[in-house]
């Protein structure tokens, strides 16, 4: 049945005590629960309600009306009255109505109303049936004369939230009367528990993982950065766990205080305690709590924090009935206390590819977040398609800190959220206006950063300001570099052995956020809103120049250090080190000192080197047209640099690798009247500069370009001699590269002994250097060579052995083409959707990095996929699109297989057999210019396709038509393909 939507009356139950029935009865229950669950489905089906979740033995119905959902709470409550249960204890199920508006997710409901339903549920007792006061309204003057709704009073429900009228369901078939609801009001649950204006969003998993800990231990501190919910946390667990504490929960706010001395008066006086003769008032707090089961919780303790650990410590060891739950941004450090970290709210993932829906983004808590409490200030507040992916840009932005994203959530009052979140560049003058009730510190963000950044000591603020420079995060080793400075006067000393000592210190304050690595070491990182307030005390002090500067020679000196094991045993590690490290080499290559002309060559000549070094991570991981863009920028700088500078061996060397380099990336994206220019420029610098790697290098680039435009006739003796003079010098890497180059041209050649001999030995070199991104590559062409010589299985298993090893490396384009060859052997063992699930992701993948030629291929492949399908209009379309992109690549190759896709479409029109032929005509001359033949693999369905065609049109006639496609240029063929 379908979901009820709208204004919705929900129906939770549960089965009072059964934990402990379980322990009392546990061959009984599993018979008896089965009876509950039947008796609850036949109930709640009986008034047409939809059960939309169990747990154990709760259930969760949704009703289109109230009086449907009280019916059936009756007819189950009466069902369970009058069964006759195999328990020597009876069954009592408590159940409760509320009614309000919900998110559907995935056949479930999320939301306030049902947050708001389970703490009415928990107030309940076996047997009873409560409705809130919306659920009574509505369901008052539809139910039958027998049927009562008796008031109870309102209650403050243990959400903290506004107090709720609570209704009984009453009948005469059922009990009336029950002890006092379970309210933070019953006097049997002394507290001071505050009263909250808004709703506790979230936290789930943090709230059942401070209550099991709460078990464990007397004195947990909840930790984490000013404004991150840890009050409010610590509130809602406290609410939770009022049965537990006999003597009380008492809340001891002490953000106001600033005297150590009044914290055993601020105690005392929540607990009622009045001062003793001949006694310290801790004595006398000591004495009273000494038999007391009691919760005490120490709310917002950073500022005095030597004095709670003192006053914690004496009711650790005096107070064995006394467990204390802390709040500080800092932990106490004292022997018994365990600290609990408050993370950041669940959030969308920061640079989603996806285009986030509404729907999709109300599974993260800091989303909720935002719209509950912008609605609460705009009640038309709504996410839609349209301002979704500003709401999760938004709350990235603010790194899930609740206090940060309600104070940007007042902000819809007058603002759109882009608007607001295009504005959180100066988010400490946007993000102001928080409650008049809050404290000071919690009603601007600036003031709430502030607060901790007082509580710091010199050296700490001098540290934390250093750290702004860094974005993504950072490694102790990167620290050490870039903020310890003892060789530099102009700046306050800190010197390298302290920085470990300094990043502990601000972690352990909540300022720094440290992330053990799966390999073993340690990250850390700012939460954006403390990286710029860091960066703007920052800009407020001497020698922030020299530390951007160390920060550049430090990225400098990875980027280097890094390349070179791009294509050895560790590159795995090495690019995702460099992914890590990102963000900040875009910093270190962003940065310009601006000062004098020679500084200014040197930042030119360290931007080029930047660039350089991180080409092949750029290639491999996908990032094609910002490398280029970055090494096109560099190259361009390097140009303005004086004539001496610019002669220099170092710098033309540096120049000719960063032009081999911009050619590969502009070559990767099809681009190839751009990237031949670019290779034989690094050709003739190497050349005078008689360097034979690079001779070598530029050299089979130069056969690449060659290789594909289809000129395999110039390829090949270009990629030879590259080879040749790779084996000359010894490098076994290039060696296995090169060998790839020439197989690959070999291959396309028809020369399949020639290409298999290239790649095997291309793989063993590959494996005995370790070089994984060599391995998958050799592994994807020798599948390539299976593959055309129609060897599918040999071919199946060495191109998934190769995908596997190029997903664990992240290579992106790897991963596309080996999608596409694996959808092509799909496609000929006529598994049609598979073929054309892989090749759609090859396809989402070429166009995310701007591959033309990768998408050209998947658009051709998918269109002969369409065509197999029946679906002729889809098949002509894409593959028009294929060709089109072929043609702009000047791929003669890709052309000649997009034109014998045209003849098979036209062939099955069966009247166009005229027009196939012309197309296979001038395929087969195209393949002839550049010396490809048909593959092996394919010639079977080719000759079978030509046979048909021919004998439906004539033999003279096709012959005919096939001499005048032989006739015709590349572009006479795409223009008659594309036309008709």
């Amino acid at each position: 049945m379908l979901l009820p939507g709208g204004t919705i009356t929900f129906l939770f139950t549960d089965i009072e005590g059964s934990t402990k029935l379980w322990e009392l009865f546990p061959a009984e229950m599993p018979v008896a629960l089965a009876r509950h669950d039947a008796l609850m489905r036949a109930a709640i089906a009986q008034q047409d309600g939809y059960i939309f979740k169990t747990m154990g033995d709760s259930f969760c119905g949704a009703f289109a009306t109230a009086s449907q959902a009280a019916l059936a709470a009756l007819a189950a409550q009466q069902a369970v009255h009058e069964e006759s249960w195999n328990l020597p204890a009876p069954v009592w199920v408590r159940m409760a109505l509320h009614t309000g508006t919900a998110e559907v997710r995935d056949n479930d409901y999320f939301g306030q109303p049902l947050n708001r339903l389970a703490r009415l549920l928990s107030i309940g007792h076996g047997g009873q049936i409560l409705l809130s006061l919306a659920a009574q309204e509505l369901a008052r003057d539809a139910l039958p004369p027998e049927v009562t709704l008796r008031e109870l009073g309102t209650h403050r429900l243990k959400d903290l939230a506004r107090p709720e009228t609570v209704y009984q369901l009453c009948h005469p078939a059922l009990t009336t009367d029950f002890p006092p609801l379970r309210s933070l009001d019953n006097p049997a649950l002394p507290n001071n528990l505050p009263e909250q204006v808004t709703s506790f969003i979230g936290r789930e998993k943090e709230t059942r993982e401070v209550r099991s800990l709460l078990q464990k231990v007397r004195l947990l501190t909840l930790v984490g950065s000013g404004g991150c919910g840890k009050t409010r946390l610590s509130l809602q667990v406290a609410a939770d766990l009022l049965e537990e504490y006999p003597d009380g929960v008492w809340f001891v706010e002490l953000a106001a205080l600033t005297d150590p001395l009044l914290i055993p008066q601020a105690v005392a006086r929540v607990i009622g305690v009045r001062e003793e003769v001949g006694k310290t008032l801790t004595q006398t707090v000591t004495d009273h709590l000494k038999t007391r089961r009691v919760l005490l919780i120490l709310d917002n303790c950073e500022h005095l924090l030597n004095a709670c650990a003192s006053l914690a410590t004496t009711l650790l060891q005096n107070c064995p009935p006394v467990t204390m739950l802390a709040s500080s941004r800092e932990g106490m450090g004292i022997a018994g206390e365990q600290t609990y970290r408050i993370p950041s709210l669940s959030l969308p993932e920061a640079g989603m590819t996806a285009t986030p829906t509404p729907e999709s983004l109300t599974q993260y808590e800091a989303v909720r977040l935002f719209i509950d409490r912008a609605v609460s200030v705009q009640s038309t507040f709504a996410v839609t398609n349209a301002n979704a992916p500003a709401v999760a840009q938004l709350c990235v932005h603010l790194d899930g800190i609740p206090l940060a994203i309600e104070l940007a959530a007042a902000r819809v009052r007058s603002l759109s959220v882009e608007e607001i979140n295009s504005r959180l560049d100066n988010r400490f003058r946007l993000l102001t206006g928080g409650s008049r009730t809050a404290l000071p510190r919690q009603q601007t963000l600036r003031a709430l950063i502030d607060w901790s950044y007082d509580l710091l000591i010199p050296v700490e603020k001098r540290f934390l300001s250093c750290l702004s420079v860094f974005i993504g995060g950072w490694t102790l080793a990167a620290a050490e570099q870039v903020c310890s400075n003892a060789d530099n006067t102009d700046e306050p000393e800190i010197e390298d052995w302290e920085v470990l000592d300094l990043l502990s210190s601000l972690a352990d304050k909540s300022l720094v956020v440290a992330e053990p690595q799966p390999e073993g070491n340690t990250r850390y990182r700012l939460l954006e809103t403390v990286r710029e307030y860091a960066r703007d005390r920052l800009a407020e002090t001497e020698g922030q120049e020299a530390i951007r500067g160390r920060h550049q020679a430090f990225f400098l000196a990875l980027t280097e250090e890094a390349s070179p094991q791009l294509r050895g045993p560790d590159q795995g590690m090495w690019l995702h080190r460099l992914e890590q490290e990102h963000d900040n080499i875009r910093r270190a290559l962003d940065w310009d000192n601006g000062a004098s002309d020679e500084d200014a060559d040197r930042m030119k000549l360290t931007h080029l080197r930047l660039a350089g070094a991180m080409t092949r991570f750029w290639y491999v991981r996908g990032y094609v047209t910002e490398g280029r863009k970055r090494l096109e920028g560099a190259l361009a700088g390097v140009e303005t640099i004086s004539p001496s500078e610019r002669t220099a061996v170092a710098t033309v060397t540096a120049r000719a690798k960063a032009l081999r380099s911009t050619g590969v990336l502009a070559h990767s994206q099809g681009d190839y009247q751009a990237a031949r220019p670019l290779y034989e420029q690094s050709l003739t610098l190497f050349r005078e500069l008689d360097n034979k790697h690079g001779i070598a290098d530029a050299l089979g680039t130069l056969a690449w370009a060659s290789y594909s435009q289809g000129d395999y006739a110039s390829a090949r003796p270009l990629a030879e001699e590259s080879l040749g003079l790779f084996r000359e010098l010894g490098r076994q890497q290039q060696v296995a590269s090169s060998l790839n180059n020439v197989g690959l041209i070999a291959r396309c050649q028809g020369d399949y002994p020639a290409a298999r001999r290239c790649h095997e030995e291309s793989l063993i070199i590959a494996r005995e250097l370790g070089d994984k991104h060599g391995i998958s590559l050799a592994l994807l062409n020798l599948g390539w060579v299976a593959k055309e010589e129609g060897d599918w299985e040999t071919a199946r298993i060495v191109q998934e052995e190769s995908l596997e090893i190029a997903r664990e490396l992240g290579d992106k384009r790897g991963i596309a083409l080996l999608l596409i060859h694996l959808g092509g052997i799909a496609y000929f063992q006529r598994d049609f959707e598979t073929a054309r699930s892989l090749i759609e992701e090859s396809l989402a993948l070429s166009q995310e990095f701007g591959d033309k030629q990768g998408i050209a291929d998947a658009l051709s492949n998918l269109g002969i996929i369409a065509h197999s399908a029946g679906d002729s209009d889809r098949a002509k379309t894409l593959q028009t699109e294929g060709l089109s992109l072929y043609r702009e690549l000047g791929d003669k190759g890709g052309t000649a297989y997009s034109l014998e896709a045209f003849a098979a479409m036209a062939m099955a029109a069966e009247v166009q057999s005229g027009r196939a032929a012309r197309l296979w005509g001038a395929a087969e001359q195209l393949r002839e210019v550049i010396g490809a033949p048909l593959p092996p693999s394919e010639r079977a369905d080719y000759e079978q396709k030509v046979s048909e065609a021919r004998a439906t049109l004539g033999v003279e006639p096709f012959a005919e038509s096939w001499a005048e496609g032989r006739t015709l240029t590349m572009e006479q063929a795409i223009e008659f393909a594309t036309g008709g």
